[in-house]
């Protein structure tokens, strides 16, 4: 009973270890903008599904307590770890004064190329490359929307020829002067679960997942404004907090566990008990 114990406790203790690693990345991206938290989300697992019904003797008619010992404890439970999810949640606005700062009111991402493909956005820290191209920080091209989504994202960058300043409306237009460069292609998932994070605030659609992505022709976004993450920092350090003394608690039990194990082989069996 001691090694069937222990297990379960260890798995706990597992558990909860990478739970405090996703808190400890939620806070160290609390400045971050537009960062998603991340959340971890556990099921109980039970050994008995892994066997056939036939091999399950607990009785399926009511059925007096004497008649579940043939059991034996032979089933154990686990803490299965079901996935990370990403709250997808709006995080507050701040000015910034750079006009091409910005950020999107409601749901929505921004497409921008990369080597890997177009990847999609909240983050709309921009900015202009040697080339006069919208870029993002990191150097990828943001994509403006031109009604063929299935286009090449080479022909669909923005280019600015510096030869007047640049604003960007409520309704995403870039102008140079009075002149329109393009407009930001921001899209809706259908899916947000569909979606996993590939770095620098990007996102890219799961393996198993069927990308379902519609165009936001009546989206809105705010100029000189960064989108802040949505992480609530006192929040992560009370969860840190509980998670930790949860932690705790499960390696006294697999201490507890180890001691029983260890009078069972060196007091018990010596004994002949």
């Amino acid at each position: 009973m001691s090694t069937k114990g222990v297990y379960t406790a260890l798995s706990g203790a597992m558990a909860q270890s990478l739970k405090l690693d996703t808190i400890a990345n939620n806070i160290a991206n609390a400045n971050t903008p537009a960062f998603k938290r991340d959340q971890q989300v556990f099921n109980e697992y039970l050994t008995a599904n892994e066997k056939p019904p036939t091999v399950i003797q607990v009785p399926r008619v009511p059925a007096s307590i004497e008649s579940f010992y043939d059991v034996q404890g032979g089933d154990k439970s686990f803490v299965d770890a079901k996935g990370t999810f990403t709250d997808f949640s709006q995080g507050s606005l701040k000015r910034t004064g750079n006009p091409l700062d910005v950020a999107i009111n409601g749901k929505g991402f921004f497409e921008v190329a990369t080597p890997q493909g177009v990847r999609l956005t909240r983050s709309g820290n921009f900015t202009l490359d040697g080339n006069g191209r919208l870029v993002t920080k990191e150097g990828h091209p943001v994509l403006t929307n031109t009604g063929d989504s299935a286009a090449d994202p080479s022909t669909r960058t923005i280019q600015i020829s510096g030869g007047a300043p640049v604003s960007i409306t409520d309704a995403g237009e870039i102008l140079e002067g009075a002149e329109v460069r393009g407009k930001l292609s921001i899209v809706n998932v259908e899916k947000p679960d569909s979606l996993q994070k590939v770095g620098n605030s990007l996102y890219g659609f799961k393996a198993n997942m069927n990308p379902e992505v519609t165009a936001t022709p009546g989206a809105t976004v705010q100029s000189g404004f960064l989108e802040m993450s949505n992480i609530n920092v006192v929040q992560e350090m009370t969860d840190m907090i509980q998670t930790h003394r949860v932690f705790e608690s499960t390696q006294k039990a697999i201490s507890a566990y180890d001691s029983m194990a260890d009078k069972l082989v060196n007091v018990v069996g010596k004994t002949g008990l």
